[in-house]
C-alpha cells in the first residue's frame, strides 16, 4: 500500500500566554493514495488544526508528518512552500478567489508560484482552459467571481486545486456555503476525481457529505476517536456519530479539557510551539 501522506503521534499546542491550548494530542493516521477521507468533529475538536498541518500551512509541535515520502519537519520554510504548491491542492468553503481576476486567471494562480520560475506560458493557459471546461465553466472564462453563483465559484476553486496536478486535494467544508442541489453537484465532481485516483482529505460536519467518502476520521478534544467506515455496530441508537473505535483506544485518556494553565507546563512534556510561522 503506497501512502500519499502519514501522520505519526501528532501534537499541536498553541501558547496563548495565560494558557496553552492543546489542539491535537497524539493523532496517528495513514492516508493511502486514492483514499477519500471525511475528517469530522465538533467545533474545537482539532479538525481545522489537522487540516492546516496536512496542508503544510503549519507545523506540529511534536510528531511527524510524512508527505509523499518526505518528513516535512526537516524541510526549510522555502522547501515546505514549494512542496505545498506542487503536491497539494486546496478547496475552501469561502472559495478564496481573487475578485479582480477572471475565471481563467484564478485557475492559473498556483502556476505563478512554481519552483521552476518559468511563469505561465501558452501551454499552461491551455491546461487552465481544459480544467475550466472539465468543471463546466468553458463559457465563463472571462467572468469574475461576482458574476458567478456559489456553485460556479466552487468549481473555479476545484479547477485551481487541480492545476498543478497535486497528489492530495484538501477540502475544507467544500459544500458549506451551497444549497442542497449544488452540494450534490460539487460532491459528484469530487467523487469523480477520487475515482480517477486522486487522494481527497475533506473536513465536513455534514453526514450526508461524509457518507460519500470511503472512510471517516473523527476527532474529539484533539484525539482520534474513530477511523474507519461507520456501521450499525459503531453507531449509537438514533445517532450518526460513531461511538466505538475499530482499533484499541490509546492508553492515555484525556479529561476532556483542551486548555491548560502555564503554571504547570510540564504535565504532558514540554508544551509550546517550536515554529514561529
Amino acid at each position: 500500500m503506497e501512502l500519499a501522506a502519514e501522520i505519526r503521534d501528532l501534537h499541536k499546542y498553541y501558547d496563548l500566554g495565560a494558557v496553552i491550548v492543546k489542539a491535537l494530542r497524539g493523532v496517528t493516521a495513514e492516508f493511502p493514495k486514492g483514499d477519500f477521507v471525511a475528517i469530522m468533529g465538533a467545533s474545537g475538536s482539532g479538525k481545522s488544526t489537522l487540516l492546516n498541518i496536512l496542508g503544510a500551512l503549519d507545523r506540529p509541535t511534536h510528531g511527524e508528518y510524512i508527505l509523499g515520502g518526505s518528513d516535512t519537519s526537516v524541510l526549510s520554510d522555502d522547501d515546505l512552500s514549494a512542496i505545498r504548491n506542487e503536491m497539494i491542492g486546496f478547496i475552501f468553503q469561502s472559495y478564496n478567489l481573487i475578485p479582480q481576476f477572471t475565471v481563467l486567471e484564478n485557475i492559473a494562480v498556483p502556476l505563478q508560484y512554481q519552483r521552476n520560475g518559468k511563469g505561465v506560458g501558452v501551454s499552461q493557459m491551455n491546461w487552465c482552459r481544459e480544467l475550466a471546461d472539465r468543471v463546466g465553466l468553458a463559457d465563463r472564462l472571462d467572468h469574475r467571481p461576482t458574476q458567478l453563483s456559489g456553485g460556479q465559484q466552487q468549481r473555479v476553486a476545484i479547477a485551481r486545486a487541480l492545476v498543478n496536478d497535486p497528489q492530495i486535494i484538501l477540502a475544507d467544508e467544500p459544500t458549506g456555503n451551497l444549497d442542497t442541489e449544488t452540494e450534490a453537484e460539487i460532491m459528484q465532481v469530487l467523487t469523480d476525481l477520487n475515482v480517477e485516483g486522486r487522494t481527497i482529505l475533506m473536513v465536513t460536519h455534514e453526514m450526508s457529505v461524509a457518507r460519500l467518502a470511503k472512510r471517516q476520521l473523527h476527532l474529539t478534544d484533539g484525539q482520534k476517536v474513530f477511523d474507519g467506515v461507520p456501521t450499525a455496530e459503531t453507531l449509537a441508537p438514533g445517532s450518526l456519530v460513531p461511538t466505538a473505535v475499530p482499533s484499541p483506544p490509546p492508553t492515555a485518556v484525556s479529561d476532556g479539557s483542551d486548555v491548560y494553565s502555564v503554571d504547570n507546563p510540564d504535565d504532558d512534556g514540554s508544551p509550546g510551539d517550536d515554529w514561529d510561522g
